[in-house]
Formats: structure tokens, sequence, C-alpha cells
């Protein structure tokens, strides 16, 4: 039982030596930012391969529907314009024509 848990040692260690990361570091979610992005296309509803007009109008619909005059509240179309900006620096840079 011992040796397998030095085994086990060992092999965390060659890990992160080799890899850079512990061995339960591959098995937790992704990072920080990879779920900030999933959560904002689902907020915004639009696909992994949106573009900046589609992200815009999802943007656009949203916040009609969350509008504080709409009985929305501020922090709704806050989260909706964060969303908005983290789609927007998440697209690849267009060249200029």
């Amino acid at each position: 039982m011992l040796r397998l848990l030095v085994i086990a040692a060992i092999l965390a260690l060659a890990c992160r030596w080799i890899f850079g990361k512990w061995p339960w570091e591959y098995l937790g979610a992704g990072s920080t930012r990879r779920q900030a992005v999933l959560r904002a296309r689902r907020l915004l509803a639009v696909r992994p391969d949106a573009n900046r007009p589609d992200i815009l109008s999802a943007h656009k619909r949203l916040v009609a529907m969350v509008h504080p005059d709409r009985g929305g509240s501020n922090e709704q179309v806050h989260e909706a314009n964060a969303a908005r900006d983290l789609l927007l620096d998440e697209l690849p840079e267009e060249l200029p024509k």
C-alpha cells in the first residue's frame, strides 16, 4: 500500500515537472477565462462561431429585454455589456482591407 502511495507521489511530481501542472489540475472545468466565455455565450445565446454582427445583435436583443425601463435591473444590463465585451475581445483580429 505504501509503495502505491510513493509511486503516485512520484508520478504527480513528474507530471508537475514535465507539464508544469499537477495531475488534478487537468480534471478541473478549465480556465476561468474559458468558463467566463462559455457563460457569456449562454447569456447572449450565441454559438461558438458567432461573428461580430451576431454578438452585437444578440446583445441588443438581451438589453432590450433586461433594461430597467422594461422591468430589468442595472445589474442585468452590466452583465450583458460585460458578456458582449468579452466575446468581442475573443474574436480574431480582422485585417484592414
